[in-house]
């Protein structure tokens, strides 16, 4: 507490961005972890209704599964589907990038916290560094090393507070980017393998992938 108190007020919004940081991860990571279990799940009770032609039952399972994104993207194409194959087409393409849209919610603001924090860090220690030298002026430039030591490395704090918060963000922004990027790639593929069984008949629609 001392050291975040020698950092200046800048410390103050640095905090703030680790507090935020940390929640989006969190909340972002128990999401998509629910999102692939909600997709499996779904998958293992809609396929055979499919299959048998069974499309209102169907209907009424992807009704079941609000939370689901294939979900909704197979239930936007079974109520289109008596509109033709481009409108159907049409209806999932929406309907995922709807679903895409809320799996990428709040990323950006966790690039944003990656590029401003250090910079944050960075003013406070510029600040800090003008407040040093002020008082060096003020004594007459009569300071010993010791002192002049002791104001730059205060000054430092908010680099340090910085690039503390924006590393370990900066990894986990990655990291929930490729989970997301995967978890669309999933549901473009069981997309495309449920327009194949609605236009042609043929069932290619398979579990999800452990």
């Amino acid at each position: 507490m001392s050291l975040l108190i020698k950092g200046g007020i800048l410390m103050i919004p640095i905090g703030i961005c680790s507090v935020i940081s940390l929640a989006i991860i969190v909340e972002r990571l128990v999401q998509i972890a629910r999102v692939r279990r909600e997709n499996e799940t779904f998958l293992k009770g809609i396929r055979g209704r499919i299959r048998k032609g069974n499309l209102r039952e169907a209907v009424e399972i992807c009704k079941e599964y609000p939370q689901a994104p294939l979900a909704q993207i197979f239930l936007e194409a079974l109520i289109h589907i008596e509109l033709g194959e481009q409108r159907t087409q049409r209806a999932i393409t929406e309907a995922g990038e709807r679903e895409a849209t809320r799996l990428e919610r709040n990323i950006g603001a966790l690039a944003t916290i990656v590029g401003g924090a250090p910079l944050l860090g960075f003013l406070g220690t510029v600040i800090g560094m003008i407040a040093a030298f002020q008082r060096i002026e003020a004594l007459g430039g009569n300071v010993d090393a010791s002192v002049l030591a002791g104001g730059i490395w205060q000054a430092l704090l908010t680099t340090a507070a910085g690039l503390t918060v924006a590393v370990p963000t900066f990894f986990a922004h990655n990291y929930i980017v490729s989970r997301v990027h995967s978890e669309i790639q999933v549901m473009e593929d069981h997309s495309r393998e449920l327009m194949i069984l609605l236009t042609t008949g043929e069932d290619r629609i398979r579990a999800a992938a452990p």
